[in-house]
């Protein structure tokens, strides 16, 4: 059974604009976000453990070092550069949308002044 259909007493404003997400980021936006996560955390990692490795085969220290930093980069460095990331691009989209309507305001008050 379907449920009854819901009728709000407050409809929308014609005024009233949907905001909508921005795009997700693109294929390129995503690989340089993943270097940023994944450069950093080999670099230290290498220089960290080089002491404790330096006589391993190079296949177990790669091995090793994969095994702790990419869990690391997906769960803890990635979430966190896309959200930054996310916040970034919304705050532009917000600035790009007021940067073209201030202009359309102007037009109107001089076509109505």
């Amino acid at each position: 059974m379907d449920p009854a259909p819901r009728h709000d007493s407050a409809a929308p404003d014609a005024s009233t604009e949907q905001v909508l997400p921005p795009a997700p980021p693109s294929i390129h936006v995503r690989a340089a976000i993943t270097w940023l996560a994944i450069f950093p955390l080999v670099a230290i990692g290498m220089m960290a453990a080089a002491p404790l490795m330096e006589s391993w085969h190079p296949i177990f220290r790669a091995m090793t070092l994969t095994l702790v930093v990419v869990p690391t980069a997906v769960y803890l460095v990635l979430p966190r550069l896309f959200a930054v990331y996310g916040f970034l691009a919304k705050r532009r989209s917000t600035r790009l949308k007021l940067a073209t309507m201030r202009p359309l305001a102007e037009a109107k008050e001089v076509a109505h002044g």
